[in-house]
């Protein structure tokens, strides 16, 4: 790398370029696992002679699991450190897959498929990595990188993972599959163990005060960081409402409440647990060069609601958006033109980390959010009598915008509070798979040109938000455990 902060990718002499390859492809294949079944559901569906409401019971599973998950890998990867925290995932999802390839009934399925979305909470370990390894006129490009390279293994596994079943053949074809996902992804997490290191020769890996939540700094961010909790519980309530008589039926009315009852107490307890953390900090007062201002995290998790919420939920209904907009084409033709939107995650997202590095890091997450409003708009105007091209174009611009803005979000986060990072990433990470829950939930109640319309308003909501976020520069203060200062650089 030279000094004008140019990347090499092939400079594999570089420590921190073999690091940032190491770690993307360990995202990627936490992709692959979690995504793994959706290509094959035709083969599963048959196998198991599952209703369609059984087959949504199994999709809405396969996230449900997410959104605590990457709140509580957030926090383990800051006390313990990536390397040891991706090889634990990658080893025990290993398991869980192999479990779902080899279940006998729905109910196993069901189970293995909930315990999936574990799987899911990767993304988060990497964040934390990458940003101890870039210094920040780079974090964002490889942020960027690592992101939407790993992104991409939800894409491979369509691709790939129907072929594999019928070149294994036979009625289990889709088990070997499916198993044959699992043992790479044990195999990498051995590999991952003995290759990653959590900072470069001589850097000090720096660790939260305390575990159970973030660290606040004055008594107005602790009230503000308790209210940005109730929406993922929300989200969850929703998921619990989605599987009841009332959506897929998966289990009753009673179980419900008894579910809804269950996250009401573990609400309290994380508050309790955040306020365990944080009593002496808003006790005895913080030292100004420690302090940081909450609103930061807020505003990066409510962005990435908008952009990877957005993406979540309209890769999952592009396909048959496309199917029953346009005449003549059938569901194969209807995949493949929606399947634009997650492939153009291989440049988007690398380009909008490059773009924050590049431009200033408030502007460009303001130029991208947006521009994502204004591509939700036109895609709400789409309707039989386009020309199909110029509805994939459009697709394939909005698409650009929603993921670009993802990698310029995760080109912010480990400039915020280095100790933290985890956690910030994971609460952000989080509030991405609110924003599909959420988008999805209004999607069953509406039109898809309103469907279109609500994430484009929500976006200019959030656009006016990016306005104040405070553009990361000077230094950022970490404490050694002698009780030395060191300044990181964020500029």
């Amino acid at each position: 790398m030279s000094n004008e902060g140019k990347m090499n990718l092939l400079n594999f002499a570089d420590p921190k370029i073999k690091m940032l390859h190491v770690t993307w492809f360990a995202f990627f294949l936490s992709f692959v696992v979690w995504f793994s079944h959706a290509p094959l559901m035709v083969f599963i569906k048959e196998a198991f002679d599952l209703t369609s409401a059984q087959v949504k019971a199994l999709l809405i599973l396969n996230v449900a699991l997410t959104i605590p998950a990457r709140i509580v890998v957030g926090i383990l990867v800051d006390k313990y450190g990536p390397r040891i925290i991706y090889s634990s995932l990658l080893i025990i999802s290993s398991f869980i897959c192999l479990g779902f390839a080899m279940a006998q009934s729905f109910e196993q399925l069901a189970l293995f498929r909930f315990l999936l979305g574990f799987v899911g909470a990767g993304f988060v370990i990497g964040i934390r990595l990458v940003g101890e390894w870039f210094p920040a006129k780079q974090v964002g490009i490889a942020e960027g990188i690592y992101g939407g390279w790993g992104n991409f293994g939800s894409a491979a596994a369509a691709m790939s993972l129907p072929t594999l079943a019928y070149v294994f053949g036979g009625d289990d074809g889709w088990r070997y599959a499916l198993a044959c996902t699992g043992i790479l992804a044990g195999l990498y997490g051995i590999f991952f163990y003995i290759a990653a290191r959590n900072t470069p020769k001589g850097s000090t890996y720096f660790k939260p005060k305390k575990s159970g939540g973030l660290e606040v700094t004055s008594s107005k961010d602790f009230y503000f960081y308790l209210f940005m909790n109730i929406p993922m519980y929300i989200a969850l309530a929703v998921l619990a409402w989605k599987l009841s008589p009332t959506g897929v039926n998966l289990f009753t009315t009673e179980t419900m409440y008894i579910m809804w009852a269950s996250l009401l107490v573990l609400f309290f307890i994380q508050v309790n647990s955040i306020w365990r953390v944080n009593k002496e900090n808003l006790t005895h007062g913080v030292p100004n060069i420690e302090k940081y201002e909450f609103k930061q995290v807020a505003i990066l998790d409510v962005a990435y609601f908008v952009t990877f919420g957005s993406e979540l939920a309209v890769v999952s209904m592009l396909p048959l958006f496309f199917l029953e907009t346009f005449d003549g084409l059938d569901p194969v033709k209807a995949g493949l033109l929606a399947s634009g939107f997650a492939f153009m995650n291989l440049v988007a997202r690398p380009t909008g980390g490059w773009f924050s590095d590049k431009f200033g890091r408030r502007k460009s997450l303001m130029i991208l959010v947006g521009g994502l409003a204004a591509g939700y708009a036109i895609l709400s105007q789409v309707d039989g009598s386009w020309f199909i091209p110029l509805a994939v174009m459009a697709t394939m611009v909005c698409s650009f915008f929603v993921q670009a803005g993802e990698g310029a979000v995760f080109a912010i986060v480990p400039l915020v509070k280095r100790r933290m990072t985890g956690q910030i990433a994971g609460m952000a990470g989080a509030y991405g798979n609110v924003g599909a829950v959420t988008y999805l939930t209004v999607l069953s109640f509406v039109d898809y040109s309103t469907f279109f319309l609500v994430i484009s308003g929500s976006a200019l909501f959030i656009f006016i938000a990016t306005m104040f976020l405070n553009e990361p520069k000077g230094h950022m203060a970490e404490v050694n455990e002698d009780g030395t200062v060191e300044l990181i650089d964020v500029n």
